[in-house]
């Protein structure tokens, strides 16, 4: 592939290769318009741009920084609700409460590839007049019902970063719902630029290289296979960590999302060292866990300071994000290093 590539002489800009991926993309997902983008992080800025957001943008607190941070670039104010304490989702029950004159949108994220409340969501959208944005990151392949999860909402983006299940190395996409929004996207992600001498919008460069389009086209012929072994990881852990005291798992058997993006559990007062002593140990023992998402995004400075910030409005997401962490999952975690895992997990 990559001597194709150097004989295309075509690097980036939409070569061959940025074409033959987004087609698959398209049938592997089961959507119609995808636009490629050099990172998720890119990708929801220009969806806010997209979009026109202005005013306020209703969003949760338990995310990482890219969910935030892209609604303050695109110019507008994050309004923090508090998260759902089974799906770690933000709680579709609270947000109607926090629609003012000035809201415009509702950005949702599907944490740990999880599903939010997609259809409350849209069902409060529309009775508004508001706009959806779904930081769809961690959802690579995920369904609801007999359609892919990126479907819902106006725009709904994801990530192909390096750790996520499936990737570029960098990369992501945005996946829009019209020919006319997805046109739209592809001349935000080229500066704006319509032809030699017609730039109609501010665009900046968000454009996929040739070579990430060519790495995605190779992995999509293993995807399959990487999310069956991270179910063998997933099983293994709950059968192992099932009777540890205070360890729980965030997803209960049965209802993980399908792509096994991750291993959340929650450390509860029962076990003896606590989140930060564990993770502490696992560290000294050279496995790297995440308090992930820790600091809640209404921590940091940037935010600190808005209303809904307020530690007060937030109790569920502060308590989640002190309890969380994230174990080593990969497809290609051993069965013997998973069990080192298990075993300083278990023997405190």
């Amino acid at each position: 592939m990559l001597a194709e590539i150097w004989e295309s002489r075509i690097l980036s800009n939409g070569g061959p290769f940025h074409h033959r991926f987004t087609e698959a993309l398209c049938r592997y997902l089961g959507v119609e318009h995808i636009t490629l983008v050099a990172n998720a992080t890119l990708g929801l800025m220009l969806s806010v741009r997209s979009l026109e957001l202005q005013g306020e943008v209703i969003t949760t607190p338990f995310s990482f920084v890219a969910t935030g941070h892209s609604l303050l670039w695109g110019g507008v104010t994050p309004v923090f609700v508090d998260i759902d304490p089974v799906s770690l989702n933000i709680d579709a029950s609270l947000i109607e409460r926090a629609i003012t004159p000035q809201t415009s949108a509702i950005m949702g994220v599907h944490c740990y590839g999880r599903p939010c409340e997609v259809d409350t969501i849209n069902s409060i959208a529309q009775k508004h007049g508001l706009k959806v944005i779904y930081d769809a990151a961690h959802t690579f392949g995920v369904r609801h019902g007999q359609e892919s999860l990126l479907s819902q909402g106006d725009l709904s983006v994801i990530s192909f970063h390096a750790t996520k299940v499936f990737n570029t190395f960098e990369g992501g996409a945005i996946v829009s719902r019209s020919a006319e929004s997805k046109l739209r996207l592809d001349r935000l992600i080229n500066y704006g630029i319509e032809d030699e001498l017609t730039v109609g919008s501010l665009g900046f460069n968000a454009k996929m290289s040739e070579f990430n389009a060519a790495l995605g086209l190779l992995q999509l012929q293993h995807v399959d296979s990487y999310i069956s072994k991270r179910q063998q990881v997933d099983l293994r852990y709950r059968e192992a960590l099932a009777d540890t005291p205070g360890i729980d798992f965030v997803h209960p058997n049965g209802k993980q999302p399908e792509n096994y993006y991750a291993f959340p559990i929650l450390v509860g007062p029962e076990y003896s060292l606590g989140r930060d002593g564990l993770y502490d140990k696992l560290r000294k023992a050279g496995i790297f866990s995440r308090k992930y998402f820790f600091p809640v995004l209404s921590d940091f400075p940037m935010y600190q300071s808005l209303p809904s910030a307020n530690p007060k409005l937030l109790p569920v997401a502060h308590s989640v994000a002190s309890r969380v962490l994230c174990l080593p999952m990969h497809p290609d975690l051993s069965a013997e290093d998973q069990d080192r895992i298990i075993s300083v997990i278990r023997n405190v």
